[in-house]
């Protein structure tokens, strides 16, 4: 697994909606803004399923996320990719369902999705995007 560095974690929490991207089994694209999701250490980010229909449908086929991370004040925009693991009951949905209750009194979270990062990539503009740097 890969760790994440200060400063990428600094950078994502400014930011408000991910773009999380997906495939299909048959390698058919998909992205969508996403509002849940949250890094819960390290290695793992939380992304909750609340109105999810193609990427619930991809990760199950297909478990590999991308998550884009830029905006105003991220200095910098970041690429995270990892594997993860579809979940709808036990400790960390039961934690996920009071995260999303807390922000949304009137919603409730479908499955909750275990991203393992395996890697980062930097996406700024320069001789430097695309490559990894964790």
């Amino acid at each position: 697994m890969v760790s994440l560095t200060n400063d990428i974690k600094q950078a994502f929490s400014t930011v408000k909606t991910f773009p999380v991207a997906t495939a299909s089994k048959a390698g058919e694209p998909n992205v969508t803004p996403h509002g849940f999701v949250k890094i819960v250490d390290d290695e793992t980010i939380w992304i909750g399923d609340i109105f999810m229909k193609t990427t619930i449908k991809n990760v199950q086929e297909n478990p590999k996320v991308s998550i884009y991370v830029h905006g105003p004040e991220t200095k910098g925009c970041f690429q995270i990719k990892g594997n993860v693991e579809v979940k709808s009951s036990g400790p960390e949905y039961t934690k996920l369902n009071e995260i999303v209750k807390s922000m949304m009194p009137n919603a409730q979270a479908k499955h909750l999705l275990i991203m393992k990062v395996t890697g980062v990539y930097q996406c700024a503009p320069g001789p430097n995007a695309g490559e990894k740097i964790l």
